[in-house]
């Protein structure tokens, strides 16, 4: 009886992520790249200065890998990531061959799904979701169940440095009572149009077979 109401729990949650990221993700479409770089920055000074304590809770909670190894992801996560996209252009007209008159407009999607790892659960949050505010779209991750605490913790984090910016409210969420159901239902609702899975092959092959791109 625990277990079902824990699931029905974690259903609803997911539910209310995703409408909520959906609603985000309508308002965050109208941002301009200047807004969106203002965000970016904010969340890269925010992942900087907890790196090492992301680290330390992910490795004490999985067992996995060591804390300087992670200190460095979240670094590369964050800061290294961030440099490398920072001047590409993510809204109009990005590209254009008179050859073959093919004109490359980009356009947000609206909600990601962020599927995340035990082996680098914190340093993938913090990946996927400047990848998802650089290009205007909303995130709601479902984290593996070993790493959830560490998952929550670099969520949380990331979608206040993001709303503290000007990003709107849920435009960044995070499943906090996992359950496969959960994850299932969000990989398979109507409101998530990509997701980004990375993890075992069970998950991933589930992610692959969902019909959501």
């Amino acid at each position: 009886m625990e277990k079902f109401d824990r699931d029905l729990r974690s259903l609803q949650q997911a539910r209310d992520l995703a409408r909520a990221g959906a609603q985000a993700a309508k308002e965050f479409s109208t941002y301009t790249e200047e807004q969106v770089d203002l965000i970016l920055k904010n969340m890269v000074r925010v992942a900087e200065a907890n790196k090492v304590m992301l680290a330390e809770m992910a490795h004490k909670e999985t067992g996995y890998g060591n804390v300087y190894d992670k200190t460095f992801k979240n670094h590369l996560a964050s800061t290294l990531l961030y440099n490398e996209i920072k001047d590409e252009k993510t809204q109009g007209i990005i590209s254009e061959d008179p050859v073959n008159k093919v004109v490359t407009v980009a356009a947000p999607i609206g909600l990601i799904m962020g599927i995340t790892p035990s082996t680098n659960p914190t340093s993938t949050i913090i990946a996927k979701a400047i990848l998802a505010m650089k290009t205007r779209n909303a995130i709601v991750f479902a984290p593996h169940p070993k790493a959830i605490n560490c998952c929550v913790k670099a969520a949380e984090l990331m979608a206040i440095a993001a709303e503290e910016a000007g990003a709107p409210k849920g435009v960044i969420g995070c499943v906090t009572i996992p359950s496969m159901e959960a994850s299932n239902w969000l990989m398979h609702c109507d409101e998530v149009k990509l997701i980004l899975a990375t993890g075992g092959p069970g998950m991933v092959k589930a992610a692959y077979s969902s019909g959501t791109p």
